[in-house]
């Protein structure tokens, strides 16, 4: 009888230590900074494209990187950068609260900088320019698509996450920032330190005129970003230069680093009636799709300009029409941003971009760190706003000749 108890008392004894060796504390056990880490960990979990999260146990990181000390929010943001960083994924990425509202601004209002978009280049670990924007201070100093910037007010940019670089590079009008920058060709003397002024920057997405200096009047238009108006600017554009009885046109995609996706697609339906313009692939393998509406705003002969600073957005829209043979592309292969990424806001005002999908053109072409070739390459050494579609843009020059030459223009459209 005692043995019986004794045993009966032990396998309670080894049941209650099971329980609590399994014990996962209630929400209500976790701290505010813990709470506002496992939001981080849940978003990434539910949407992120790669479902094997680069062959990390996303579990295992969960209850690894809880132990972490998170005594402060800037603990906090330092374990879940450092949880994020385990992907290798420089898109999915922590914004804290002014990097988070600077990316909101970007895509609808203003803001205060030198005028860079820039990425982060996973192979040289650097900070890489996409493209300065137009008429911005970065512009006007000489900084071209693919510099790398290697240091901010001397301090390098390998120590910093990409949204740091970009708050460092932001701030009020008329104060000035010293950027080292190597220039793309990597040559041994390339590198070269400009101070330059921050000013105001432009984010009017749209700039539109008629050149009438040919046979035939050619409508221009330049789209800077794919910004929340970006669609209805260049509906106006078409709309202008239509009644101007503009007999074709150039969409100039130069430069242009992406924005919103849906701008995209919405421009796109601007002007292609029918097809796909398209294809997402989820972490599922699942294919979706985006279609023309049959509402297109023209039918006239098209030539889009590209180069090495057309990226995401821009590629979407380029290669809808150019696939669904629509439109001509003249230039020099393009970016190669294949990755969409949504936008998540944490409780705190700060927000996690996270890579949710990859994208295909209506060919099925990945395009994905390759980008897309233009049916005529034209090499063009950089040259300054005031310069485009004058005769020192040569990539213009030739859309212009094959809008003007009818045999040609029959051929491909």
């Amino acid at each position: 009888m005692i043995k019986k108890a004794f045993w009966t008392t032990l396998l309670v004894v080894v049941c209650l230590v099971s329980s609590l060796w399994f014990f996962t504390p209630t929400a209500n056990a976790f701290t505010q900074e813990q709470k506002l880490f496992l939001e981080s960990w849940r978003i990434v979990n539910r949407a992120y494209v790669d479902e094997s999260f680069n062959g990390e146990n996303w579990w295992f990181t969960r209850e690894k990187f809880i132990k972490k000390p998170m005594r402060n929010r800037q603990e906090t943001y330092g374990v879940i950068e450092e949880m994020l960083a385990l992907l290798d994924d420089p898109f999915t990425r922590l914004l804290r609260p002014k990097a988070y509202k600077s990316l909101q601004v970007n895509t609808s209002g203003e803001l205060f900088g030198v005028g860079l978009q820039i990425s982060f280049d996973p192979q040289t670990q650097l900070v890489e320019v996409i493209t300065p924007i137009a008429g911005s201070p970065a512009e006007s100093a000489g900084i071209h698509p693919r510099d790398y910037i290697l240091e901010i007010d001397g301090i390098e940019t390998s120590t910093l996450t990409l949204d740091a670089a970009a708050e460092k590079m932001r701030g009020p009008i008329g104060t000035t920032v010293s950027l080292t920058v190597e220039n793309h060709d990597r040559d041994a003397d390339s590198v070269q330190t400009l101070d330059i002024v921050r000013d105001r920057i432009s984010l009017n997405p749209v700039y539109a005129n008629l050149d009438e200096r040919n046979e035939e009047a050619i409508g221009y238009i330049r789209l800077n970003e794919f910004s929340a108006n970006a669609t209805q600017e260049i509906a106006h554009a078409i709309m202008d230069l239509d009644a101007q009885d503009a007999q074709a046109y150039v969409l100039d995609l130069r430069n242009n680093p992406g924005g919103l996706l849906q701008a995209g697609i919405e421009t796109a339906r601007l002007w292609l009636d029918q097809g796909t313009i398209v294809y997402t692939v989820n972490r599922q393998g699942t294919l979706g799709s985006f279609e023309a509406n049959e509402h297109s705003m023209t039918d006239a002969p098209l030539v889009i300009l590209v180069n090495q600073g057309t990226a995401s957005a821009s590629e979407i829209l380029a290669g809808a029409l150019h696939d669904n043979s629509r439109a001509v592309l003249v230039g020099e292969t393009t970016y190669g941003k294949g990755l969409i990424q949504s936008l998540f806001e944490l409780p705190d005002d700060s927000g996690i971009a996270v890579t949710v999908a990859k994208y295909e053109t209506p060919n099925h072409t990945d395009i994905n760190k390759l980008g897309i070739e233009p049916d005529y390459i034209v090499a063009q050494e950089p040259i300054t706003f005031a310069q485009i579609g004058t005769k020192e843009d040569l990539q213009y020059q030739k859309a212009i000749e094959l809008l003007t030459s009818n045999s040609l223009v029959a051929d491909v459209f």
